[in-house]
């Protein structure tokens, strides 16, 4: 087993599969940085929440990743998964892509997430996960959110979200390869 400094696990959506455009931008980007294992988790076995919750902690456990050096970036039901584990368990990034949080009908919508560093993104025209509940949230916990003009699929804006999540490892303290 090789040493990390740092796991950056990768949770898409319902509908979704680990080699999505959102997820493999997003994994590019993480292998951009010095001793880092990014791993895109396959949740496409089960569109029971639950299930899925279960496939993370099995990925991280496996991979013998320390929460306190670990991030977690996860798209729509990706992102709650993320979000439920970082309550469980506080982790260093927790980085939110329209996260399926705040939904009534969505088992515990509301998870305390807990990590070191936090990160929502999400479209004003999300039909699939309204803006405004995950805003509510994001208020309510004090966590930054950035509002793009976009839809729940934020297609038109993944150079962005790339960027983004570049500077958030940066912050996060990861160090790029070429640094």
């Amino acid at each position: 087993m090789a040493d990390y400094d740092f796991f950056v696990f990768l949770s898409h959506g319902l509908e979704s599969g680990p080699g999505s455009t959102k997820i493999q931008a997003l994994k590019s980007v993480a292998e951009e940085f010095a001793n880092v294992r990014a791993e895109a988790i396959d949740h496409r076995s089960s569109k029971d929440p639950t299930e899925r919750l279960t496939h993370l902690r099995q990925a991280m456990a496996a991979a013998h990743a320390n929460p306190a050096r670990t991030i977690l970036a996860g798209s729509s039901m990706g992102g709650w998964v993320c979000a439920r584990i970082s309550e469980e368990a506080p982790v260093h990034g927790c980085f939110l892509l329209a996260p399926a949080l705040a939904l009534p009908k969505y088992p515990e919508s509301r998870p305390n997430i807990r990590a070191t560093h936090i990160q929502i993104v999400h479209g004003w025209q999300d039909d699939v996960v309204p803006p405004m509940p995950v805003i509510e949230l994001a208020q309510s916990q004090n966590l930054p959110i950035l509002l793009l003009p976009d839809n729940h699929r934020l297609e038109q804006s993944v150079e962005r979200i790339a960027g983004e999540f570049r500077a958030f490892l940066m912050t996060a303290g990861l160090n790029p390869v070429n640094n």
